[in-house]
């Protein structure tokens, strides 16, 4: 699949590139898309969930009612759980959320992922370019120019880039993401995606 180069002023350059069949043309995965999206979405839980348990509720442990002919169950000492202001049974504990994941599996949902977007000419080639200066009215016209301002965008560089990320930090819906912290989540969160020359080359140095 070949698409059109832009430069940031959205000017055709002329020049095509052909997005890999092995990354941008697979039939996607959906169970694998899952399996990452849910590993993504789980290792930003912080799992400090916590309710106190019987032993740890502070109150009077003096027995409440007799042992019999009170016409219900043995309740206890105060902290009982089914009294008002009393323990919970089962309640959450801290815990981590992570599960391992196959690397060949994340692998084949980022490619399903990009599949996805290249299906739905969602991709969108520019070439290689940064900013003088941090200038949100810069990247402001950059989108308006490629014509993708009205989108969720995702902007991926092959490496740090300062005064491009903080240029788009204050957009509402827009993303900059190196190709090291490329995942599945991101990508089908994007309305387009938007690569430079060096990051398509990059991704298929990682993702083959």
């Amino acid at each position: 699949m070949e698409v059109n180069v832009y430069n940031i002023k959205g000017e055709d350059t002329g020049r095509k590139v052909t997005l890999n069949e092995s990354i941008f043309g697979i039939e996607p995965n959906d169970h694998a898309i899952y399996l990452d999206v849910k590993q993504f979405m789980a290792n930003q839980r912080q799992g400090t969930h916590k309710s106190k348990e019987r032993s740890e509720i502070s109150g009077s442990t003096r027995k409440i009612g007799r042992q019999k002919g009170g016409g219900g169950a043995r309740r206890g000492d105060m902290n009982s759980p089914v009294l008002v202001g009393g323990a919970r049974v089962f309640g959450p504990k801290p815990r981590d959320y992570f599960f391992k994941l196959n690397k060949k599996v994340k692998t084949l949902a980022r490619k399903s992922a990009l599949s996805y977007k290249a299906q739905n000419n969602a991709i969108v080639v520019v070439e290689d370019f940064t900013f003088e200066a941090p200038k949100t009215k810069d990247f402001v016209a950059m989108t308006k120019n490629l014509k993708v301002s009205d989108k969720k965008l995702l902007v991926i560089l092959p490496e740090a880039n300062k005064n491009v990320y903080l240029s788009a930090r204050n957009i509402e819906g827009a993303n900059v993401q190196t190709i090291s912290g490329l995942n599945t989540y991101r990508v089908l969160n994007a309305g387009v995606v938007v690569l430079t020359e060096n990051s398509l080359q990059a991704i298929d140095n990682i993702l083959i």
